[in-house]
């Protein structure tokens, strides 16, 4: 992924966050012909001593599996918050539009899991991420079902062995952030988490003071 050093964050939490907010990814793997093969699915993050580790799964017909089989590095990309952002925030005219966002693209590692009890363990970090509520229900649909529809998915732990966080919110024109956080501020659900971004960085505290 192309960052260049005004939009790069090194921070963790950061990482990490976007991840937890946004966890409906893009796993991107090379197919048998030399293509990327992308299958979009949530993907819950586990970190566990010192490690990050994405939890997912795919259907097994899905034929992304044998892709990382094969092949078991990947990339997983998240998709965070997005907004246009136009002109017009600047004090001069000479300017053209661009796009604001947030994301993160890990290089990880596949370890397929067959074994029942591992699945169980898996579905149960998604169910309490998505739908806590649910748990009850699962378990009372009795093992046979359970073992039925284990059998027709493939799960995967993604150790993740490295990561880019890119915040694109025009750090490098600060003649642009006020009238940037004011529009955000007043805008759609992303625009207003973008705005929160701004500040959380520093971009734009002042304002939120006087706010």
């Amino acid at each position: 992924m192309y960052v260049p050093p005004q939009f790069a964050s090194t921070d963790p939490s950061h990482a990490s966050e976007l991840i937890r907010s946004y966890p409906f990814a893009s796993l991107i793997s090379v197919d048998d012909k030399g293509l990327p093969y992308i299958t979009p699915l949530p993907l819950h993050l586990l970190e566990e001593e010192g490690r990050w580790l994405l939890l997912g799964h795919c259907a097994r017909p899905n034929p992304h599996w044998r892709y990382l089989q094969a092949r078991p590095q990947a990339v997983v990309s998240f998709m965070g918050p997005q907004a246009y952002m136009s002109p017009s925030v600047y004090p001069d005219l000479a300017r053209v539009p661009t796009w604001s966002y947030l994301t993160v693209q890990c290089t990880v590692q596949a370890r397929l899991i067959e074994h029942f009890d591992d699945k169980d363990r898996l579905l149960k970090h998604l169910i309490h991420e998505h739908d806590p509520a649910y748990a009850q229900q699962w378990r009372g649909l009795g093992e046979d079902f359970q073992h039925k529809m284990m059998a027709g998915m493939v799960a995967f732990e993604l150790e993740v062995l490295d990561w880019q966080c890119k915040l694109k919110l025009n750090q490098h024109r600060p003649e642009s952030h006020q009238a940037l956080y004011s529009t955000y501020a007043a805008g759609t659900a992303d625009q207003r988490v973008l705005a929160d971004w701004m500040v959380r960085l520093g971009l734009v505290g002042a304002i939120r003071e006087e706010a």
